[in-house]
C-alpha cells in the first residue's frame, strides 16, 4: 500500500507539482532500520509493549506506518531521517563480553570501539573466544548476518589439547547430541598441529566447545576468522576498522 502526497515547487515563477509516492513501512522493519536492533529483537520489543506509535503501545509487528507517526522505543523517539549507518569489524580479545550492557562483565567488547553512534554486535563470541565480530547501528544489516534464514557461514580456527581421528572428524559433521541438544559442523579439517578449522552455519551456544568436549578433548583457543564474505585478515587483537563499501554490499546482497 502506498501513500500519495502532492507538493508544489516554485521553479523561477513556474509552479511544478510533484506526486510523491511514499511506501508504508511495517513497524518491525521501521524499528530494525532506524532503532539499531535486529528484526528478532524488534519483534520481541513490540510484542512486549516497549514500542509506541503516537503515544499508544502497538503490539503487532506488522502494523503499517505512513511515515508521519512518532515512534518511540522504551520512551525514546526513533528518528527516521535517512542517514549513513556505521559498519565496524572488531578483533575481539579474550575476556571481553559481547553485550551492549552487562553489569557483571568486567570488560565489554563495544568499549574497544570509539564511535558516537549506539552500536550493537551481530551475534556473539563468548568471553573465552576471540576474533571477528561485527558491530553496527543498522538493525537490518545485523539481521542479515545473524538470522538463520540467510545461512551465513562462519569459519573458526580452533586449537585443541589433542588430535582428532578421522572417525571423530566425521562424527562432528554427521551430528552429536549432548545434554543441550543436537549439534554439528558443516566441515572440520586439520590446518596445523592440533589446530582445526570449523565451518558452521547455525551458531548454537558454545557449539564448537560442545563438539570438542563430546570427542573427549578441550578447546585451548578459539578464533573466528570469517563471517560470510567478511574476513578478519591481519586486524590485530583489540583493534577495529570500518567495513568497506564493497564488504557492506556483499552482506546486503548475501554474497559469500
Amino acid at each position: 500500500m502506498a501513500d500519495l502526497s502532492t507538493f508544489e515547487l516554485d521553479n523561477g515563477g513556474i509552479s511544478v507539482y510533484f506526486i510523491c509516492i511514499m511506501e508504508t513501512l511495517a513497524l518491525i522493519k521501521f524499528l530494525a532500520q532506524y532503532g539499531g536492533v535486529s528484526r528478532r529483537e524488534a519483534d520481541a520489543a513490540i510484542r512486549a509493549g516497549r514500542v509506541t506509535v503516537d503515544g499508544e503501545a502497538v503490539l503487532r509487528p506488522e502494523h503499517r506506518l505512513s511515515g508521519s507517526e512518532e515512534v518511540c522505543f522504551d520512551g525514546k523517539k526513533v528518528e527516521s531521517c535517512e542517514r549513513e549507518h556505521v559498519y565496524i569489524m572488531l578483533n575481539k580479545p579474550v575476556n571481553y563480553t559481547c553485550s551492549a550492557n552487562d553489569s557483571h562483565a568486567e570488560h565489554l567488547a563495544v568499549e574497544l570501539i570509539d564511535v558516537q553512534e549506539r552500536i550493537f554486535s551481530a551475534g556473539r563470541l563468548d568471553r573465552d573466544s576471540e576474533g571477528l565480530i561485527i558491530f553496527s547501528d543498522d538493525g537490518v544489516f545485523i539481521d542479515r548476518l545473524t538470522h538463520p534464514r540467510y545461512g551465513i557461514k562462519k569459519l573458526y580456527h580452533v586449537t585443541v589439547n589433542g588430535t582428532f581421528t578421522a572417525k571423530e572428524l566425521e562424527k562432528m559433521c554427521s551430528g552429536v547430541r549432548d545434554e543441550d541438544g543436537d549439534i554439528k559442523a558443516l566441515e572440520v579439517k586439520s590446518i596445523g598441529s592440533n589446530i582445526y578449522s570449523f565451518l558452521l552455519n547455525e551458531g548454537k551456544k558454545r557449539e564448537i566447545r560442545r563438539l570438542v568436549k563430546a570427542m573427549g578433548k578441550r578447546v585451548k583457543r578459539l578464533v573466528r576468522v570469517r563471517q560470510g564474505a567478511l574476513e578478519l585478515g591481519d586486524l590485530a587483537p583489540g583493534k577495529w576498522r570500518y567495513l568497506t563499501a564493497d564488504e557492506v554490499k556483499k552482506v546486503q546482497e548475501n554474497v559469500e
